[in-house]
């Protein structure tokens, strides 16, 4: 912050300046601290893809007869990774004898996990079938990866028009318009 302050007031230029690049500086802080690291999109991103297919891992063990703990072992095990780790963490505390509402409340700080730790709550605290509730977080989980899918496809399509505009645009311009524009000024201004 100091550093735009003073930045501020040596390009601008007296008081106007060093308010400028202190608020400058201040922007740029708080944005920094808002940003993720970049591990931690890609903690969440390996999460959010491997979440459908542990959800239903899940619902197969509780449909074949298994105990909750036991399913979220066999996807903990099977799926391996940050999501393996946190379901990992999970049936540790549920072998334990913790309070179901309590050890799946612990997962609400991970984004692309809190609706599994919702639906998983509110099932242990209403008694409701997990199998179902679980069926319904697979098929939501399903649709946020296919939207976010079709989201970052979207991106890259924006993306790619701007270099090709920034090569193609000065192209036109001097092998197109230029010689357009010289030309006539050649008829007009050399009768």
């Amino acid at each position: 912050m100091l550093a735009a302050a003073l930045g501020g007031f040596l390009f601008i230029g007296g008081l106007p300046g060093l308010i400028g690049g202190a608020g400058i500086g201040v922007a740029l802080v708080v944005s920094g601290r808002r940003r993720e690291p970049g591990e931690v999109r890609r903690r969440q991103a390996r999460i959010t893809a491997d979440l459908p297919f542990a959800i239903d891992l899940m619902v197969a063990c509780l449909r074949a007869g298994q105990p909750v703990s036991g399913a979220v072992q066999a996807a903990a095990e099977a799926m391996g990774g940050p999501l393996g780790d946190r379901l990992a963490w999970v049936n540790g505390q549920l072998r334990l004898g913790a309070r179901p509402e309590a050890a799946w409340s612990a997962l609400q700080s991970d984004r692309p996990l809190a609706p599994l730790a919702r639906g998983m709550t509110r099932a242990a605290l209403s008694g409701a079938p997990v199998a179902d509730v679980l069926s319904r977080l697979a098929d939501d989980a399903r649709r946020e990866v296919r939207a976010s899918s079709t989201a970052a496809a979207r991106r890259v399509g924006v993306q790619a028009v701007a270099p090709l505009g920034l090569c193609f645009l000065p192209a036109f311009v001097f092998l197109g318009i230029i010689p357009v524009v010289a030309g006539l000024a050649g008829q007009v201004f050399g009768d």
